[in-house]
């Protein structure tokens, strides 16, 4: 199996400042460009944006995507002040595409109240301007409650890593029923790589298991990667870059690891979900 195949972009940082390791702001034009075109030399078509991930969409329209599959998302119409139609025109003329791969609500517990956006989205796909929709999700009760209501996405993305795997049971049964399953938070927005001792109070019960995690291994990143690449109920693995040199070595750093033990943690939301923590 080609791990790098799974590979997915995140591109808020090509829009926004983002992540709590880091330390170089938003990424600059030319090194997003030159991050795509390596991208695409590693056999990684996939890239996942959103009208929240500030100009991203234009910074990618402007470097030319003709070759990725696109996944965006879109925000309750309260909040954007857009209809969801708006929205994806808008999306679509940023990133000068005429289709996505796939269109999700990063807002899905809106649909419950308002389900006729469920509606639009079936149009959508039905038009062939989309090709898969769903939800973008931060907790099982989520999902749960848009299946019990009935809402069958064709694609969702959860997060997923070595200390969270909330989600694990509900994917496989959706991943067996055909739905496509992307992850994110491979690396918890990098809260794996900081040093453990100058971590604030509240994250105190996972300071010990970082650094036993760090003590483990020579190539983390390699690890933590490689343990949900290897998951076979996910399709795709979305991570964030910040530059070329980066996912060149995140990429090179899947070779000879450490494969770290299947262990299930206790973990509180406050530190699994990031807008729990902190400010």
């Amino acid at each position: 199996m080609n791990l790098k195949s799974k590979i997915g972009l995140g591109t808020v940082q090509f829009g926004l400042d983002y992540g709590i390791s880091n330390k170089s702001g938003k990424t600059p034009k030319k090194e997003v460009e030159s991050i795509l075109d390596f991208a695409l030399e590693e056999g990684i078509d996939t890239l996942d944006t959103a009208v929240a991930y500030g100009d991203a969409e234009k910074v990618l329209g402007s470097v030319g995507v003709d070759r990725f599959k696109i996944i965006s998302k879109y925000l309750p119409e309260s909040e954007s002040k857009l209809s969801i139609d708006d929205q994806l025109k808008n999306s679509l003329h940023n990133l000068i595409k005429k289709s996505l791969y796939g269109y999700l609500a990063h807002r899905p517990l809106d649909i419950l109240s308002n389900s006729s956006q469920w509606e639009q989205l079936n149009k959508f796909k039905d038009q062939g301007i989309v090709k898969k929709i769903g939800f973008s999700l931060n907790k099982p009760e989520e999902l749960e409650s848009l299946l019990d209501a009935g809402f069958q996405p064709d694609l969702i993305q959860v997060p997923f890593n070595y200390f969270d795997r909330r989600f694990e049971q509900l994917i496989k049964q959706l991943y067996s029923e055909g739905c496509e399953i992307h992850s994110r938070s491979t690396f918890l927005q990098g809260l794996f790589f900081k040093d453990p001792n100058t971590l604030p109070t509240h994250f105190e019960d996972v300071q010990v298991l970082i650094q036993d995690l760090k003590d483990s291994t020579e190539s983390l990143a390699g690890s933590l990667l490689r343990f949900v690449l290897e998951k076979p109920f996910i399709d795709k693995v979305i991570i964030g870059v910040e530059s070329r040199y980066q996912l060149k070595e995140n990429l090179k750093s899947l070779n000879n690891v450490f494969l770290l033990p299947d262990t299930k943690f206790e973990i509180s939301d406050s530190i699994l979900i990031p807008s729990n923590w902190p400010k």
